[in-house]
């Protein structure tokens, strides 16, 4: 699960980057309840999702690097100058940095091998999420990809993910943790874009997954503000019941309630 411990490898921020900041920010509001901070009087275009009172994603513009509205998340990283360059070595391509942020920390942003989008995150004042696997907050990711053996080598290779295949139906789904963690570090998945949905134009990329009491409700809620439904809420037994959508500027992204240990 996901923790603020942050090890390196494990998510650690989250940004949503989209074509109009305040009607994203009443979207999210509205849907999961979270309140929006702007990030200053000058920077209203910027700044951050809470829930009670921390910090549990970002919303800023597109920059010139994203061309699609899209939520990006952040692996830590002890050095964003040497993994970049592991990301390159690896097959990967870095789309703008390492730069500093401030004196909040060093990030690039990155693309897999199979065209997912991931950034790099380097703490300095910033050590990331606030709040993380409660109501509201993150708490899983997956990589969904076209080729999913190629996107496992990758990533195994630029952050030293210890790598399970699982059986899900017909699939292998592998679940990620961070290199020297346990199966209860475990932070996310990668799957394969089933054929059908690739021809849709469904391309790889990173989803993030929030916590949320009632699916269904916030399910309904996403689509009375112009979401679309990509997966239906469903029951996924030993995983907890969930549901796929995309925003109405086209950011994917999943609410899950958890099957918690004992129910």
């Amino acid at each position: 699960m996901l923790t603020t411990a942050f090890r390196p490898g494990a998510p650690t921020w989250l940004d949503l980057a989209t074509p109009d900041t305040p009607v994203s920010a009443a979207f999210y509001t509205e849907v999961l309840g979270w309140t929006f901070r702007p990030g200053g009087a000058t920077a209203t275009d910027y700044g951050f999702f809470r829930q009670d009172g921390r910090t549990v994603a970002a919303v800023g513009p597109r920059t010139a690097d994203r061309e699609r509205a899209a939520w990006t998340v952040s692996f830590r990283t002890d050095d964003a100058d040497r993994t970049a360059a592991l990301v390159r070595e690896a097959g990967g391509r870095v789309r703008s940095g390492p730069y500093d942020v401030l004196g909040s920390g060093r990030t690039a942003g990155c693309t897999d091998p199979t065209g997912a989008d991931f950034a790099l995150w380097q703490p300095h004042a910033l050590r990331g999420l606030e709040i993380v696997n409660e109501p509201g907050s993150l708490c899983w990711t997956e990589c969904f990809s076209i080729d999913a053996e190629a996107a496992k080598v990758f990533y195994r290779t630029v952050f030293g993910w210890q790598q399970q295949d699982v059986p899900v139906g017909e699939e292998l789904y592998t679940v990620l943790t961070p290199a020297g963690g346990g199966p209860e570090d475990a932070h996310g998945g990668i799957c394969p874009i089933p054929p059908a949905a690739a021809a849709t134009g469904i391309s790889s990329h990173w989803l993030p997954s929030f916590e949320v009491t009632d699916v269904d409700a916030r399910l309904a809620t996403a689509e009375r503000l112009g979401a679309t439904v990509r997966l239906p809420a469903e029951d996924v037994h030993g995983v907890g019941r969930l549901a796929r959508l995309v925003d109405p500027h086209g950011a994917a992204f999943a609410v899950i309630t958890s099957t918690r240990p004992g129910t």
